[in-house]
């Protein structure tokens, strides 16, 4: 048996084939009804380029809010082996952070591979497929379209797709501000040929009974904590994390989850990761629920507040981050959730905020301070909603 067929064989990212054929059928089921609906009121776009004498397909999100007056930043939301750009828009979906936050995001497609899978090469078996040069001119073709900011390019995905993000984090580095990965890896054998441009910060989710990419690592992929080690000792990172217990917020899923960070790294970038303890190889908070996925976290907001505090030279005001941290301390949110009304504490100034449904409508939106630090939501139906306030957003829910 070849190594590519040992991978094919091991590595289902994200599908396996009894799950991928229930996926696909619920998901063709739903996906034409929804998109027909244009449940978000805004643009999704199929769309090719050719690249490698390859036609490319991808799937492209521009949120309602985009006018192309000012530039907005640019995800790559990459899918898993057998999967497709379709199924990852949904599964691991950024739409209604999006809708809030204000930026474009691509959902490329993987060609197929020597055993009739979906893929990205990221250096597993034979595979020839440019994927870095795909990337690179898909850049390019949304530059020329769309108004966005070239050094907030960020890239994250899941398995395959968090494989492919750390390759582009290597590869394309003058390009890729910064990653995240959610149940992904490095290929083995890359790290000693992978030496980006600049520090790239790097936020990795992924749960300890992942029976796919596995925690520990496997034939094919580096374990968490090598990866962990590598970035945080390239961004200069301090070498001991600081850690926390995030709050089990969801007592029936079965995991709990650990915050590990690497801080003060070269242009103040850092290495996060979410530990998810008997977490499975699933996207955390997605709403498409299976055994082992985490409900104390969402993956797609995490990474995106991660990552949206990076530029290609570093984060965002590094040189005032200290003031900036000791007039914007941390927010709190709570009770979450609640029947009544949300409280944020850590304001010390009036905001503004928006609270979006996850069909990207706002519902509510003003003003709030430490002398009025409640939203009232009692008027408002249950389910989940995005709390946008001082450029962060938040997951909360109305019970």
């Amino acid at each position: 048996m070849t190594f590519y067929a040992r991978v094919h064989n091991v590595v289902s990212l994200f599908f396996t084939k009894s799950t991928y054929m229930i996926y696909k059928a619920i998901f063709s089921s739903i996906f034409a009804l929804l998109l027909s609906a244009n449940s978000f009121g805004q643009q999704t776009i199929n769309a090719t380029i050719m690249h490698g004498g390859i036609q490319r397909d991808y799937i492209l999100y521009v949120p309602a809010n985009y006018t192309g007056n000012e530039s907005v930043p640019l995800l790559f939301n990459f899918h898993g082996y057998t999967s497709n750009a379709l199924q990852q828009m949904w599964y691991g979906d950024f739409r209604a952070i999006a809708d809030t936050a204000g930026f474009i995001i691509v959902h490329p497609e993987g060609t197929i591979d020597g055993t009739g899978n979906t893929h990205f090469n990221v250096g597993w078996g034979g595979s020839t497929v440019d994927d870095v040069g795909f990337t690179s001119a898909l850049i390019d073709e949304l530059s020329a379209a769309y108004n966005l900011d070239e050094d907030r390019v960020y890239s994250t995905g899941m398995s395959n797709g968090g494989f492919m993000s750390f390759h582009l984090a290597c590869e394309l580095s003058d390009r890729i501000a910064a990653i995240g990965s959610v149940t992904g890896s490095m290929t083995l054998g890359t790290m000693t040929s992978c030496n980006p441009t600049h520090q790239i910060p790097v936020i990795q989710i992924h749960g300890t009974s992942d029976g796919t990419v596995a925690y520990t690592g496997s034939v094919f992929s580096e374990p968490v904590s090598s990866l962990l080690d590598f970035w945080a000792n390239f961004n200069n990172c301090d070498i001991s994390p600081t850690t926390e217990n995030v709050p089990n917020t969801s007592t029936i899923d079965g995991t709990t989850v650990e915050k590990f960070t690497y801080s003060n790294g070269d242009n103040c970038s850092e290495v996060v990761h979410f530990k998810i303890t008997n977490g499975s190889h699933t996207w955390a908070g997605s709403p498409f629920n299976s055994t082992g996925t985490n409900y104390d976290i969402d993956a797609s907001i995490e990474v995106w507040n991660f990552v949206s505090q990076y530029d290609i030279n570093g984060k965002i005001d590094c040189g005032t981050s200290g003031i900036e941290e000791a007039m914007n301390p941390e927010l709190t949110i709570y009770p979450n959730p609640t029947s009544t009304g949300f409280t944020i504490d850590g304001l010390n100034q009036e905001s503004s905020f928006e609270l979006i449904s996850v069909l990207g409508e706002r519902v509510l939106s003003g003003k709030i301070s430490s002398a009025s630090n409640m939203i009232a939501v009692s008027e408002l139906q249950k389910g989940v909603y995005f709390l946008k306030v001082e450029g962060r957003v938040f997951e909360v829910v109305v019970n």
